[in-house]
Formats: C-alpha cells, sequence, structure tokens
C-alpha cells in the first residue's frame, strides 16, 4: 500500500522545530520532517511515538523529504536566521515545483524575507516570513503566529496554522494574514521589542521592592502573585513570580534568582527595533531604555569598580511603607507598560504606511493575547481602543487609557522620585515618565533647538503665526543689540 502524503513539511529541528512540527501532528495533519543532523530526525520521530503515534514521518535526505509531501508543497523553515535560512533554501528550491511554497518561521530581519521573496517568485515559488512566538512551550502547545508575504501562500497553509496557533476563548486563534513583503517578521521584531520593554520595567519593580521595600523573594513571590490576578495578568508577571519559589540546588537555603548573573544576554530583534524607530522618526525611549539595560548589565566588572568608587545614594530613614509601596510600583509599572505598548503600535504604523502594508493594529493586539511572550489580559484593552479609532494616534489619546494613566500618574511620579533619591537605575519607568511628560505638552522647547540650529547652521525654522521657512542672521542681530 502506497504512503498517504504529508500535509506539510518542517525543517529545522531545535527545540522549537521539534515542538511545533508535534504540535502541527497533534492537530491531526500528518507531516514530514527533515534536519541535516539525522539524528535530531530520529529525536522527533521518537517522541512523535511517544506522545501518541502523532502522524509524523522522518526523512535524512532532502530529496526524500520533498518527494513525501502533497502538492502544492509547503515547507516551514526553522533555522537560524541569516546564512542558515540562505543555505537551506539553496538545498530545498531546486527540489521543488512551481506554486510550491517556503515559510521561515525565524526571527529574520525583514528585508531578507522581502529578497528571499523577489527570488523565490522569480522560480515560480511562493515564499512567507512568518513570526513565531510563545518559545519551546508556545511551539508545542499553540504559539502566537505573524505570516506576511503572498496572500496565496497563506492560503496554502491557513487551515493548518488555524489549527495550531493558540486559541484564545471568546477571541478565536493566534493568527492571522499581517501582510505582504516582510510584514510577518517586522511585526514579530516589534513584539520582541515591546518584550525587552515590559521586562525591564518588570525588573526594575523587583529591583525597587527588593532594594527600597526591603521585600524577601517569599513577599516578591506574593506580590507578582497578586498582581497576576488583576490589570497586570499576564505571562511574564505570572513567570516573575513563580521565579521567587525555586531554591538553588547548588547552594542549599538560597534562592536561584540571587545565583543568577546580572548579565542580560540578547539575540538581536531588540536592538533592530530601536534601530526602525530611529528611521523612522518615532520615539520609543521605553525600548531604548531596555535596551541601554542590557548594554549596561554587560559591564559586569566595570560596574562592581564604580560601586567602590561611588557609594549607595543616603538612605532616607526608615523603610518606606510597604504595602503603599506595592501598590505605588503596581501603578507606575502599569502606567510605564501603556507607554512602552504605545511606542510599539507607532513603529507598527509608521513602517506600514511607509510600505503600504495595511496593518490592522487591532489585529496585532488580538493574535498577541495568547500564545507569546507578551500575551496579557492588557491585549484586550489595546484591541478596543483600535476598535474605537482604527486610526488612533497614540493609545495614550484612547479615552479609556487616558484615564487611566491620569489616576496612576501621581503613584508613577512618586515611584520614580523614590528610585532617584534611593540611587536606583529605573530607566525604562523614567524613560515611560518623560516620554508621557513630553507627549502631553502642547509646547515643547523645540523652538530654542530650531534657533539653535538655523543660528550654527541655517537650517531655517518655521513659526507659530505664519507659514514658510525663515531664516534669521542671529549672531549679527545679537552683535547690534550688545552694542546698544
Amino acid at each position: 500500500m502506497e504512503t498517504e502524503l504529508s500535509r506539510i513539511g518542517l525543517t529545522g529541528l531545535a527545540v522549537m522545530g521539534q515542538n511545533l512540527a508535534l504540535n502541527i501532528a497533534e492537530k491531526g495533519f500528518p507531516i514530514s520532517v527533515y534536519n541535516r543532523t539525522t539524528a535530531k530526525v530520529d529525536e522527533t520521530v521518537a517522541r512523535a511515538k511517544a506522545e501518541g503515534d502523532l502522524p509524523l514521518r522522518g526523512f535524512h535526505d532532502p530529496h526524500s523529504f520533498v518527494l513525501s509531501l502533497q502538492k502544492p508543497r509547503v515547507i516551514i523553515l526553522l533555522v537560524k536566521a541569516g546564512p542558515a535560512v540562505d543555505q537551506t533554501i539553496a538545498t530545498l528550491a531546486p527540489l521543488l515545483d512551481r506554486g510550491d511554497c517556503l515559510v521561515d518561521g525565524g526571527n529574520e530581519w525583514y528585508e531578507n524575507t522581502e529578497r528571499r521573496a523577489e527570488a523565490m517568485a522569480a522560480r515560480g515559488l511562493l515564499y512567507l516570513g512568518m513570526g513565531v512566538s510563545g518559545g519551546e512551550e508556545g511551539a508545542r502547545r499553540g504559539p502566537s503566529l505573524m505570516p506576511g508575504g503572498a496572500a496565496p501562500a497563506y492560503a496554502l497553509l491557513e487551515d493548518v496554522l488555524l489549527r495550531t496557533a493558540a486559541q484564545v476563548p471568546g477571541s478565536g486563534p493566534c493568527v492571522t494574514f499581517v501582510g505582504p513583503g516582510g510584514a510577518g517578521h517586522f511585526v514579530k521584531m516589534v513584539h520582541n521589542g515591546i518584550e525587552y520593554g515590559d521586562m525591564q520595567l518588570i525588573a526594575e519593580a523587583y529591583d525597587l521592592l527588593r532594594t527600597v521595600g526591603g521585600l524577601s523573594n517569599p513577599d516578591l513571590h506574593r506580590v507578582f502573585s497578586d498582581w497576576n490576578r488583576g490589570e497586570l495578568l499576564s505571562f511574564l508577571v505570572e513567570i516573575t513570580a513563580e521565579i521567587f519559589l525555586v531554591n538553588d540546588d547548588l547552594s542549599p537555603g538560597d534562592h536561584l534568582v540571587d545565583r543568577v548573573l546580572d548579565k542580560t544576554g540578547m539575540k538581536g530583534t531588540g536592538k533592530w527595533t530601536v534601530q526602525q524607530a530611529a528611521e523612522l522618526s518615532v520615539a520609543a525611549p521605553t525600548i531604548a531604555a531596555a535596551l541601554d539595560a542590557r548594554f549596561l548589565s554587560a559591564l559586569k566588572e566595570d560596574r562592581v569598580a564604580a560601586a567602590a568608587v561611588f557609594p549607595p545614594a543616603a538612605a532616607a530613614a526608615g523603610r518606606p511603607d510597604k504595602e503603599k509601596l506595592v501598590d505605588d510600583v503596581r501603578q507606575a509599572l502599569y502606567a510605564a507598560k501603556v507607554c512602552s505598548y504605545a511606542q510599539g503600535m507607532n513603529i507598527l504604523k509608521a513602517k506600514s504606511k511607509e510600505k503600504g502594508w495595511g496593518l490592522r493594529m487591532g489585529e496585532m493586539a488580538r493574535i498577541w493575547k495568547g500564545g507569546c511572550i507578551i500575551r496579557a489580559k492588557f491585549l484586550d484593552r489595546i484591541e478596543r481602543a483600535y476598535e474605537r479609532d482604527a486610526e488612533l494616534g497614540s493609545l495614550l489619546l484612547d479615552s479609556e487609557f487616558a484615564q487611566e494613566m491620569a489616576e496612576r500618574e501621581a503613584a508613577w511620579r512618586r515611584v520614580v522620585c523614590l528610585a532617584v533619591n534611593a540611587g536606583v537605575g529605573v530607566p525604562g519607568m523614567a524613560a515611560s515618565l518623560a516620554y508621557f511628560d513630553t507627549f502631553r505638552r502642547a509646547r515643547l522647547p523645540a523652538n530654542l533647538v530650531q534657533a539653535q540650529r538655523d543660528y550654527f547652521g541655517a537650517h531655517t525654522y518655521e513659526r507659530t503665526d505664519r507659514p514658510g521657512n525663515f531664516h534669521t542672521e542671529w549672531s549679527k542681530i545679537a552683535a547690534e543689540r550688545s552694542l546698544l
């Protein structure tokens, strides 16, 4: 009896690839898998057998792998971004027929996706760049998926993605066709930038509660668990609460979090987000502050030396009221988080306008509500904001968010002032507050900056009382006045 052809293929069987392949198979879609390291193929096949005899077949050579797929063939690539993607395409593309489709599920730079899509189109092949968020657990149980590229390519595997993605009751599968070109990978990049901001803000809340408030790890577990039952309910707050429960097997009596080195790694998507914000002239200070915090964390030896040179700020008399501090930090965290998401959404809107992608902001919030790292109750509010006004200029201008920011402003300011006086850096919260204060000003000191630019570089300026561009001989007039 002839073996049935698989519905879809997947190559790249590290943890994410294995888990996504098993997820697809578990949803009832026969899948073929291939990896250059044959042991990974065998390992995945064994897992499929052990996890319920799932409809998954493994192949040790690319030719047999491709022939095992029903036409038009669809192959998901989950290999390391960059040259490895090009090498995998070079291996598979010659084996494919016109109308077949390749899907890059890595964290790829969106321009690489657009370059590859053009190259594949010239060969008659379809191409998608698909952001996949949720880590290894999300890949296995249901990730947030952000596919972008050619609409006909999405149509080829829409049924698979709708079943494979995270399912949120009342909201649906956490997947949508994002838009053309590299839109899918760009949206995933900004998702990761927002993730940087979220993680930094949570870390600052932890630092304040521990350093200034004197909360123990069990105290912090209770606080974050309580926060996760309210407006801050989210994956990141949930796992933060759990982290404080873990003891260190290597140092009995210690909590593991206290033994983790304070140097943060990164894979580049946060840096890309900040770079793109600058290219698009979109302010993203919270995300940039989170990136800078990671850079500073890498300077461990210099920071240790500086700690000896610069003594801690003089401590205030006594500890602050813990209950009041916890509530203030909660409000500050929420308000700063709104600013971070507002910045991320503005980056997406600006790029969509530049590229003509037609991104739907409400849909982006919807597909992030499950499966992904930034999944949170908070995203319901963002989705509703864009339902009220699809062209919303900023989340800060939405009526619900505006009211929430006003209600939390005083606590936010108290927290930032407390941190400054205690010598505890809160770059994310402070950057968010500065962003809020700058955005809410009807008139900024940029008039002086424009005057300075015109003075030294004849860059011209605009006036408040009449149209046009103007230039003034500032030095000449100033010299004349000085003689009077």
